[in-house]
């Protein structure tokens, strides 16, 4: 589930954009220099609008639009679990990044609510193929245990165990394929294995989720994605 402590995100203050300014990057190391360029957006008036309660995904939360404001105020992960940024504007996006829960989906939830627990993932998709979005596809989840990943994909949580087949369900595996389908193409990714990958695969990660069971379906998960990515003519 996420990253866990491993996953560490170094942060400038906004007090060191607003008032240093490029000033602020004299004499610091060049990976400070190089964040600075990528908070551009913090300056007043160039943050994009967020409007509370929405979500990325049509089907995420399977409330109606009215509910969604509450909903997402119960679900929303901790702020301490990810950074506000303006993707893809400020970082590139060429990744869908699959986990599993390692539990049940109301764990999953609390886990991601907890400032204390350091990671969290964009989504959770549960057993039965429901979709809860707990992070806005703008900013950076602390997914991946790597910060470059983290910056440049978005997350899924799956509902299950890596050791127990029986947690990949067909609603699930159709569920987040549609979902997966939506991501790649609001921001140009190919729906490929290269850019839909496994925690697993992530450089320098200690995770193995998805595991050897939804290593068995990936095959038939990206011909669902596909598929769902394609419009019916």
């Amino acid at each position: 589930m996420g990253a866990g402590r491993s996953d560490s995100d170094r942060r400038i203050g906004r007090r060191a954009l607003l008032v240093g300014g490029a000033a602020a990057a004299v004499g610091a190391a060049v990976p400070a220099r190089e964040e600075l360029s990528h908070l551009w957006w913090r300056l007043p008036g160039v943050e994009k609008p967020r409007t509370p309660g929405a979500v990325d995904f049509r089907g995420a939360m399977g409330v109606p639009p009215l509910e969604r404001s509450r909903e997402w105020g119960r679900v929303a992960a901790s702020p301490a679990n990810y950074r506000r940024a303006d993707r893809p504007d400020d970082y590139s996006m060429d990744r869908v990044i699959i986990h599993v829960t390692q539990g049940g989906f109301a764990s999953a939830v609390k886990a991601f609510q907890d400032p204390d627990h350091k990671a969290a993932a964009h989504y959770i998709v549960r057993k039965d193929g429901h979709v809860t979005q707990m992070i806005r596809e703008l900013d950076v989840a602390f997914q991946a245990g790597n910060r470059e990943y983290n910056e440049r994909g978005v997350g899924i949580e799956h509902e299950g165990f890596v050791e127990n087949g029986s947690s990949f369900r067909d609603a699930m595996y159709a569920s987040s394929a549609r979902l997966t389908a939506g991501i790649c193409k609001r921001y140009g990714i190919p729906v490929d294995r290269e850019h839909i990958i496994g925690h697993v695969e992530v450089p320098g990660t200690d995770h193995t989720d998805p595991g050897r069971y939804w290593d068995w379906d990936w095959d038939r998960y990206m011909g669902l994605a596909r598929a769902a990515k394609t419009p019916k003519s």
